[in-house]
């Protein structure tokens, strides 16, 4: 049939119409995890991987490690063989790897909504947003201390985001809730504005308690004990230090059986050394120890190895990102978590650029493209990421969340099958002829490319006509947008009151501390 007896066919039928409504719709629509079909780029070879584990065993050995203020940590060190001088814990060569191989490969967290459910591990990718910024940037506000209100605006603009499959944990520091209180009403914002997994809190052992009460409400507790719903990030104090708010964090998530990523705070030449090879030998260590942790606690805790790596300019003393040494560092420490057999954490949108800039751009997508060639299975701050993570910015956030579309695509590798060989399209065209209106490209057009839901392709006049809005302006559209399509998944009347009585339970008990 002809163009023109198509277009006449629509009318009819009210064909217009009926995509004009399609597109205006509120469509709240979530991307599977990133199932990977293309190969990790390797940037060690097998001579190298060995060399920088010997080292790190030595470093093991020779120099130890400490965990300080936590005699309960010590005794097991003591009854697993380790060698205990003070606070610092010597380990025999292949003690601490041993240890590591009762942690699973991989492990499904779930979610209350279960299509939501995301299997981390393998050649999985699941991506997560910004974490721990106490400040917050956006167009109308400028840089400013972030509040609760805040935080429940980055958690909606999760659950509207199709390609995070993961609300995350401390997207922003609600400064102005009391900070022995906000961990309830962060997780409270998780459970019930989003219906995507999340991460519990670790800034005290007795609020990572709370998180796993308030899972075993919402979910059930029976099922808490039986399955992964919480993953949490425990960070370690490089150079080889393990502090007890963290480890005792730790114990309580290894224990209940809910995960832990084992996590390096790395700043090449201030907390670890310049060179590659010797930041991923102090990484290794340190990631074996907390594993092998976590295993002692609970042998099969599901944990996750992982590497925050940045760099530092040595004028100012500033961490830098997206450069050379990170990637390389990235790449290496997921061939290391390989070997470890551990699912891998790193990478994410990072930057030390203080706008949504062309800097920002660059940095980020260096980061993120790295984080995906890596072999990353979770990636935490994947959008939202400003000022080396001093800063969330809701504009940020919405201009990453599209380009972890890009990702997915990416990821999906090369489609060989007989309709992408085009062979049909290539014989009805021939020599000297266009693909615009040949029956292959109207077949497939609408999936054959990714397209931003963000950056502007239309022709010069009409982008001047409708104001020449530069990138950060349509972000902010974008973001108002999100917010007023946002439409709460529902939960069950009953458990959204058990949660809130138990939260205020919970507080009336307390005094404010904001220290």
């Amino acid at each position: 049939m002809s163009d023109t007896g198509t277009r006449r066919r629509g009318r009819g039928a009210g064909g217009g119409a009926a995509r004009r409504a399609e597109r205006s719709a509120v469509r709240i629509e979530a991307a599977r995890f990133i199932e990977r079909n293309i190969p990790n780029f390797e940037v060690l070879n097998d001579e190298a991987l060995e060399i920088i584990e010997h080292n790190a065993e030595t470093v093991l050995e020779e120099i130890g490690v400490v965990f300080s203020e936590n005699p309960a940590a010590l005794d097991l060190w003591r009854q697993a063989g380790a060698e205990i001088d003070g606070d610092r814990v010597r380990m025999p060569k292949g003690l601490a790897r041993g240890l590591c191989a009762t942690a699973p490969a991989s492990f499904t967290q779930h979610a209350r909504n279960p299509e939501r459910t995301v299997e981390i591990g393998g050649r999985n990718l699941v991506l997560a947003p910004v974490y721990g910024p106490p400040f917050v940037r956006d167009i109308a506000g400028g840089r400013r201390y972030a509040t609760i209100a805040d935080f429940r605006t980055f958690v909606k603009l999760g659950y509207m985001s199709k390609w995070l499959h993961h609300s995350g944990g401390t997207v922003c520091e609600p400064t102005d809730v009391p900070v022995n209180k906000r961990h309830f009403d962060m997780l409270l914002a998780h459970m019930t504005l989003s219906d995507k997994p999340f991460m519990g809190s670790v800034t005290e052992p007795s609020r990572a308690a709370d998180s796993v009460e308030m899972c075993e409400i919402l979910f059930g507790r029976d099922f808490v004990a039986e399955n992964t719903v919480m993953t949490s990030l425990i960070n370690i104090n490089s150079p080889l230090t393990f502090d007890a708010t963290m480890m005792g964090a730790l114990e309580v998530y290894a224990r209940a059986g809910q995960a832990a990523i084992i996590s390096p705070f790395i700043v090449g030449g201030a907390m670890a050394p310049v060179t590659v090879a010797g930041t991923l030998t102090q990484v290794l260590a340190e990631v074996m120890t907390g594993v092998a942790y976590a295993q002692m606690v609970r042998p099969g805790a599901p944990v996750i190895g992982g590497a925050f790596v940045t760099s530092i300019d040595m004028n100012s003393g500033a961490p830098t990102f997206g450069t050379p040494e990170a990637a390389q560092v990235t790449y290496g420490a997921g061939q290391l978590m390989r070997r470890l057999g551990l699912p891998y954490r790193s990478s994410g949108a990072f930057t030390g650029a203080k706008l949504p800039d062309a800097q920002a751009a660059y940095e980020s997508a260096n980061s993120l493209n790295v984080g995906l060639m890596s072999g990353v299975n979770f990636m935490l701050h994947a959008c939202g990421w400003l000022e080396g993570g001093l800063v969330a910015s809701p504009e940020k956030f919405v201009m990453d969340a599209d380009q972890l579309g890009a990702l997915h695509r990416l990821a999906r590798g090369v489609d060989m099958g007989e309709a992408a060989q085009a062979m049909d399209a290539i014989e009805e065209v021939g020599p000297g002829g266009h693909y615009l209106g040949c029956a292959h490209t109207q077949a497939h057009f609408k999936d054959a490319f990714w397209r931003s839901d963000l950056f502007d392709y239309k022709a010069f006049e009409t982008w001047a006509e409708e104001g020449a809005r530069d990138t950060l302006t349509l972000a902010g559209q974008r973001v108002e947008k999100l917010l007023t399509d946002y439409q709460r998944p529902a939960l069950d009347p009953e458990i959204a009151g058990q949660l809130d009585d138990y939260v205020a339970r919970r507080k009336s008990g307390m005094t404010d501390a904001f220290s």
